[in-house]
C-alpha cells in the first residue's frame, strides 16, 4: 500500500493553537508522525532576562493562561530559594488554594474540549458552565479571571478575606456534586468509554522512556506527582491521594482528571481549614544574590520546571522555562502511532497540549556563513519585524 503525508496544521479546525504535523498515511493507518514547534515563540525567556524580577512575574504569567498562577509560583520560588526567604504560612495556604482552584478550572475545560472532540458537545456545554464558577471565584479574589497576579516575591500580593473563603466552600460543594455526575459519565456512558478505549496507547515502559509527566504519565500507571514527591506552598500539610490508572488510554487519562478534580475539592477544604491568620509576604530586596535555582510544580497539565540564574542585580542572568507540554511531545508522537487518521485529534487533546508554552527558539543559523548565534531580546524583535516585512505585514 503506497503512503501518504498529510499536513495537520499549523492552522487547522482540529487544532486550537497553530502547530505543524506532518502525518505519514497507510491508508487510514498512521505510521510516522513529524511534528514543528515554534509558531507560537514569543521571545518570553529572552525577555526576562532584560527585565526585574518583579516585571518578569506578570511576563512569566502569560506563559499560559490556563496555567499562570503555574508558571509565576515557579518562577518565584526559584527567586526565593536564591535569596534564601522563608514565606509566611499563610501565603502558602493562599498560593495552595489558588492552585487548586486553577487545576479544577483547567480540568474541567479539558473534559469540555475532550467531549467537543469526540462529538459530545452536551458534556463540553456542561463542564464549561461549571468552570464558570471557578472563574467568577478568581475575579471576586483576584480582580481577574485569567492571569490572577496573585503571587509576589516573598509571598502573595492580596489575602482572601472570610466571606470569600465562605464562597469558596459553597463552590467546592456544588463542584463536587457536578463532578460525581462526569465520573459517572465516564464510568457509564457506553458511548463515551467505546470511543476512548484502547485509543493512543501509551504502555507504562513507554510513557517512562518517553519522559511523560502529569495526568499522561499517571494515566500509564507511574505514581509520580511533584506535591508530594517534592511537596512546596502548603502542600506537605495537606493529605491528598495521587490519582493513577492502568489504562494506559484516552480513556485513563479521562479518569485520572476527573479523580483529580475530587482530590482538589478536598485540599482546597484543607487549606482553608488549616490556614492560620498573619502577614502575607515579607520584603525581599530588588538585587538578588549571585545564584542559581530550580523549581518544580505540578500544573495541571504535569511537572513545571523554571530555572533561574541570578548574578546579583536586579534582572535575572538566565530564565529557562520547561513547560509539562514539552515533555509530553514525545510521548503523544508515539500514541500516535498504528492508530487512525480520525483519532489524531482526541490523542493529541488527551495530554491538554499548549503549544504556546511549549514553542522556543534559542539559535539562528545564518543560511550564507552557516554559523549560529544566540538572539538577544532587542535582535530577535527586529528578526521578527523584518520576517514578517517581507510576508506584506507591517508594524
Amino acid at each position: 500500500m503506497s503512503r501518504v503525508i498529510i499536513p495537520i496544521g499549523p492552522q487547522h479546525p482540529a487544532l486550537k493553537e497553530p502547530e505543524s504535523f506532518s502525518v505519514t498515511l497507510e491508508g487510514e493507518k498512521i505510521v510516522d508522525v513529524n511534528l514543528r514547534l515554534g509558531y507560537n515563540h514569543r521571545g518570553i525567556e529572552k525577555a526576562c532576562e532584560e527585565r526585574s524580577y518583579i516585571q518578569d512575574i506578570y511576563l512569566l504569567e502569560r506563559v499560559c493562561g490556563i496555567c499562570s498562577h503555574s508558571h509565576s509560583t515557579c518562577f518565584v520560588q526559584a527567586v526565593e530559594e536564591i535569596a534564601g526567604v522563608q514565606v509566611p504560612e499563610r501565603a502558602k495556604y493562599i498560593r495552595t488554594i489558588i492552585a487548586e482552584l486553577e487545576r479544577i478550572h483547567s480540568h474541567l475545560l479539558w473534559l469540555g474540549v475532550a467531549g467537543h472532540e469526540i462529538g459530545f458537545d452536551t458534556l463540553f456545554m456542561y463542564t464549561w458552565r461549571d468552570r464558570e464558577i471557578v472563574m467568577k471565584i478568581f475575579a471576586k479574589v483576584t480582580g481577574n479571571r485569567v492571569n490572577y497576579g496573585i503571587n509576589t516575591i516573598g509571598g502573595v500580593r492580596r489575602d482572601i478575606s472570610q466571606d470569600h473563603l465562605k464562597e469558596i466552600l459553597i463552590a467546592m460543594d456544588a463542584l463536587e456534586e457536578r463532578t460525581k455526575y462526569y465520573i459517572q459519565v465516564a464510568t457509564q456512558e457506553v458511548t463515551l468509554i467505546n470511543r476512548l478505549l484502547n485509543v493512543g496507547k501509551l504502555s507504562h515502559e513507554d510513557a517512562l522512556s518517553t519522559g511523560a509527566v502529569g495526568p499522561v504519565a499517571r494515566a500509564s500507571g507511574i505514581d509520580r506527582d511533584v506535591r508530594r514527591d517534592d511537596p512546596y506552598a502548603a502542600y506537605d500539610k495537606i493529605s491528598f491521594k495521587v490519582i493513577t490508572d492502568n489504562h494506559n488510554d484516552v480513556y485513563g487519562r479521562t479518569l485520572v482528571r476527573v479523580g483529580e478534580l475530587m482530590q482538589s475539592f478536598s485540599i482546597i477544604r484543607q487549606a482553608i481549614q488549616n490556614m492560620s491568620d498573619g502577614p502575607i509576604t515579607v520584603k525581599v530586596p530588588r538585587k538578588i544574590p549571585a545564584g542559581e535555582a530550580l523549581s518544580r510544580y505540578e500544573a495541571p497539565r504535569g511537572e513545571d520546571v523554571h530555572y533561574v540564574k541570578s548574578n546579583g542585580t536586579e534582572m535575572p542572568e538566565r530564565v529557562k522555562v520547561r513547560a509539562p507540554t514539552l515533555a509530553n511531545i514525545k510521548p503523544v508522537l508515539r500514541m500516535l502511532e498504528n492508530y487512525n487518521l480520525a483519532d489524531l485529534p482526541i490523542i493529541v487533546a488527551a495530554i491538554d497540549p499548549c503549544f504556546s508554552c511549549t514553542d522556543r527558539t534559542l539559535l539562528i543559523k545564518d543560511k550564507k556563513s552557516k554559523k549560529t548565534k544566540m538572539m538577544d531580546w532587542e535582535s530577535l524583535r527586529k528578526f521578527s519585524i523584518e520576517w514578517y516585512k517581507k510576508r506584506g505585514i507591517k508594524f
